[in-house]
């Protein structure tokens, strides 16, 4: 699996207006998502790094008690545990990686496939 189309990938819906096309690798978790304009993300944390980068649109991001709004071209990385939250503020195109494997995201994939 040395390359991915993700624009011929299977949508999936993380959480209501966050969608997008997913892959992974034996140690990461890949994804390319759309966020809907006007989304909340509640404050969660998971096990996972992850960095988010985002390609267009405004994201605010509140990390561990740090907010900054992200732009085309910046990306934020949340350290394992850490509490975050965002909200976007236009239509939101971004690229996500998780370190390890996302298995949630995994059993989403295979239940939104049926």
């Amino acid at each position: 699996m040395p390359f991915v189309d993700f624009s011929q990938g299977n949508v999936v819906q993380i959480w209501d207006g966050i969608y997008g096309t997913i892959s992974h690798s034996e140690n990461s978790t890949f994804c390319h998502f759309t966020i809907v304009s006007g989304s909340d993300l509640p404050e969660h944390s998971h096990v996972h790094e992850q960095w988010c980068h985002v390609l267009e649109g405004e994201l605010e991001f509140v990390i561990d008690g740090e907010k900054k709004l992200l732009t085309a071209g910046m990306a934020a990385f949340i350290p394992s545990g850490a509490p975050h939250s965002a909200k976007a503020f236009t239509e939101c195109k971004v690229i996500d990686c998780f370190t390890p494997v996302r298995e949630d995201f995994i059993a989403l994939e295979k239940k939104q496939a049926l």
